[in-house]
């Protein structure tokens, strides 16, 4: 279908106008004050981490990264939990972070202070896909049927939760609007702070009739065969053969309704300016880090990581995360930590 036409000129300016500091109070009480570059070379490595599911506790699932990094570099790791997408980029802009592991759709505005160094994987695929469920006693069964309906989607920059499904609903017709600056004209989207959030409104409120998430927080409660006909899902998504796993355990079950073109993998991305000798060390650590350096074997399955290794990459591997700002009418200093 005809894509919508968007507004405004499509020109990004960069992050660091509109963030200042105010939107990094609530990470400020946890990193204190930003010290104008003034570290030590023994002080701890910061690495300001971002859960993408509110059912995480996303230090301990990254403490045996940590572990690893310190027997590989012999530099202390510092794990800290941010709050929002915002704010990892945010403690790397104001020097309150070392390294972040952070959304693709930070990248857009943040090429003056941060760089990328590496790109996760999941099972050897440095790909991922977005999805729009819905329940299975819906009448929706395709992007369409939303015309008029309330739809929940993720955290305003949230990669695959929000901004990749607003291009799906725009590619299949309905006008956006606004969104996610404003609201859209031909249904409702309402936002939550995290991918299992957003499915458990959908699966709560009757009124929610569908929800965006990235296919791991829906994908285990969808019925494998309902991704059949999507081949690149099934040759390149990590989630394929996990699908339909929780529904054995009495999981609700979902209903797909799409999925989204491959999506390149979260970055972790590192201060511009932080030139200390670690840095080359802890990046070459972390490219040459295998599953098990991530995810030992003695690891609860419940503080498991998401990823299973890190590959070279850099910002020439996200343009596709830029397109999608063009297309969207965005800029990354647009979006308010809330």
């Amino acid at each position: 279908m005809v894509k919508q036409p968007r507004r405004g000129t499509n020109t990004r300016r960069t992050f660091l106008t509109a963030t200042g500091g105010a939107a990094l109070a609530g990470l400020a009480g946890c990193l204190g004050e930003g010290d104008g570059g003034g570290r030590e070379s023994d002080d701890p490595v910061r690495f300001v981490l971002n859960p993408a599911e509110e059912q995480t506790d996303i230090v301990e699932e990254y403490t045996p990264m940590k572990e690893y990094l310190e027997a590989e570099t012999g530099a202390d790791i510092e794990l800290i939990r941010a709050g929002s997408y915002v704010e990892t980029f945010e403690a790397l802009n104001t020097n309150q972070a070392e390294i972040a592991d952070t959304s693709p759709t930070g990248l857009p505005g943040s090429q003056e202070f941060a760089d990328v160094l590496g790109m996760r994987t999941a099972f050897g695929g440095p790909l991922y896909f977005s999805t729009i469920i819905t329940t299975p006693d819906s009448d929706i069964e395709s992007i369409d049927d939303l015309a008029g309906e309330t739809m929940a989607t993720g955290a305003l920059l949230s990669f695959s939760g929000t901004l990749a499904p607003a291009m799906m609903l725009s590619e299949a017709g309905l006008d956006i609007g606004d969104f996610p600056q404003g609201d859209a004209n031909d249904l409702e989207i309402q936002t939550a702070d995290d991918h299992d959030t957003t499915r458990e409104q959908m699966i709560n409120d009757d009124t929610v009739a569908a929800a965006a998430t990235g296919a791991f927080a829906s994908a285990p409660q969808i019925p494998q065969e309902q991704f059949d006909e999507h081949e690149e899902f099934v040759e390149h998504s990590a989630e394929y053969e996990d699908a339909g796993s929780e529904l054995e355990d009495g999981a609700e079950e979902l209903q797909l309704i799409a999925v989204s073109d491959p999506l390149p993998r979260a970055p972790i991305a590192a201060r511009s300016d932080w030139d200390e000798p670690v840095r080359d060390d802890v990046r070459e650590a972390l490219l040459d880090a295998e599953e098990e350096d991530l995810i030992p074997d003695d690891v609860d399955e419940e503080y498991e990581l998401w990823f299973t290794g890190i590959e070279e990459a850099d910002r020439s591997d996200y343009e596709l995360v830029v397109e999608l700002f063009d297309e969207l009418d965005l800029e990354f200093e647009d979006f308010e930590d809330e």
